[in-house]
């Protein structure tokens, strides 16, 4: 008896100080976890799941899952002018896998990656047949940006360490788009936050790479990948962003969404030299005490302050993610400029899980309307496309997107009215 309550005393106490160092060794632990995911392997399902209908003010939209996937996607492409093949799509996980024909392999990536504080691959970018990846890394103390060649896991850029200290980047709030513009790639680099913080005034410092969206020319990029001791040179497109999420040009002209704090996600016409005010001014406030904020508003008056309007905010914000070109079918039914953006939680005030449709106008500096389509409990990331951020489209015209946790949709827009 003596020796049973000995042992059950023994594993009281063991759990009280594995408690107790837990609490006092939070970045430890987050350590330990990132380990664990990174050699996590990808769990993949290829039972198609049955259509589920859903109406929108105007037609139809059938959801149907093409393919399981557990875990959150960094990029997904399928060839161009082809039929939809899941064999095909190569599929780019946050934790560091890429999937081809329906094969995981762990990437060769950086030491210094991390899956530390929400951290991950953000996106992929192609160049020379080619790969690089935007990822979260650490080294000690000091937690930053790189981007790194995907089969050699060099470094080819790196950002300063964020001022903040470790508990309060979230990385989150990296971005995770890139597009081709040209003869240059944009890339969306937001501000790891979850609450205004030293590395919001980030996106106001032009000695930093936070806050921006990038403009690296391809002729650097290749020079670089040629040869490591050239420096490559790295331009600011636009700055004042918090998180841009999403990017796609349309008719020439660039946009993005990005995530507000509390409220005040927005869709921006991206000009070069702008100013877009983060943190200087936003619809949204700052999270509340208990999200470790202290529940204050922005100024909402960008012009008077020099700064560029968004085309659009949502307050409350919906968890704004992806964006992109409408399909052509529904190109076809509006006739009039239109942009598709993805949503993922969005809130109790306004939920997200959701696709949305953008109507502009012919000289595409205003939003005529926003339709919110809600797909239910999907938390919707990426659109597929090509390697160059262009939406794909099947011969059919439906398009294919990616929910966190849950694997590939099939969305096909029928039943127009």
């Amino acid at each position: 008896m003596k020796k049973f309550f000995f042992i059950v005393l023994l594993w009281i106490i063991s759990i009280i100080i594995a408690i107790i160092w837990t609490f006092e060794n939070p970045e430890k632990i987050e350590k330990i976890k990132s380990i664990f995911k990174k050699n996590k392997v990808v769990e993949i399902e290829t039972e198609v799941k049955g259509s589920k209908s859903i109406n929108s003010n105007s037609f139809s939209v059938f959801i149907t899952r093409e393919m399981g996937l557990k875990d959150k996607t960094a990029f997904v492409t399928h060839p161009f002018k082809e039929e939809f093949d899941i064999k095909k799509l190569n599929i780019y996980t946050q934790n560091g896998f890429k999937i081809t024909n329906l094969k995981s392999e762990k990437l060769n990536l950086s030491n210094n990656f991390t899956l530390e504080r929400n951290g991950g691959i953000k996106t992929i970018i192609s160049i020379n047949n080619k790969k690089l990846a935007l990822i979260s890394s650490v080294n000690k103390n000091c937690y930053y940006a790189s981007l790194v060649e995907v089969l050699t896991g060099r470094e080819i850029l790196k950002s300063k360490c964020l001022p903040e200290e470790p508990k309060n980047n979230d990385f989150n709030g990296l971005g995770s788009s890139n597009i081709h513009n040209g003869d240059e790639i944009l890339i969306s680099l937001g501000t790891p936050e979850k609450h205004a913080s030293k590395n919001s005034i980030l996106a106001q410092n032009d000695e930093s790479k936070f806050g921006k969206i990038l403009s690296i020319q391809k002729s650097e990029l290749s020079n670089k990948l040629l040869n490591d001791n050239h420096e490559l040179k790295v331009d600011i497109f636009s700055k004042g962003h918090r998180v841009p999420q999403g990017l796609t040009k349309l008719k020439g002209k660039i946009f993005s969404v990005e995530h507000g704090p509390k409220g005040g996600d927005e869709l921006n016409l991206v000009e070069r030299g702008g100013n877009y005010g983060w943190p200087k001014v936003s619809y949204g406030t700052n999270y509340m005490v208990d999200n470790g904020g202290d529940g204050t508003s922005y100024s909402v008056n960008h012009e008077a302050k020099g700064f560029k309007e968004p085309l659009f905010a949502f307050v409350p914000s919906i968890g704004i993610s992806s964006l992109n070109n409408c399909p052509k079918v529904l190109m076809k039914y509006y006739n009039k400029p239109c942009l598709l953006a993805l949503s993922l939680y969005g809130n109790n005030l306004r939920k997200g899980h959701s696709i949305i449709v953008f109507l502009l106008n012919e000289n595409l500096n205003k939003v005529i309307s926003v339709e919110k389509i809600s797909l239910e409990n999907l938390v919707l990331r990426h659109f597929v496309t090509n390697e160059q951020n262009e939406l794909y489209e099947d011969l059919n015209g439906d398009i294919f997107i990616s929910a966190d946790k849950n694997g590939i949709f099939r969305v096909k827009f029928t039943n127009f009215r």
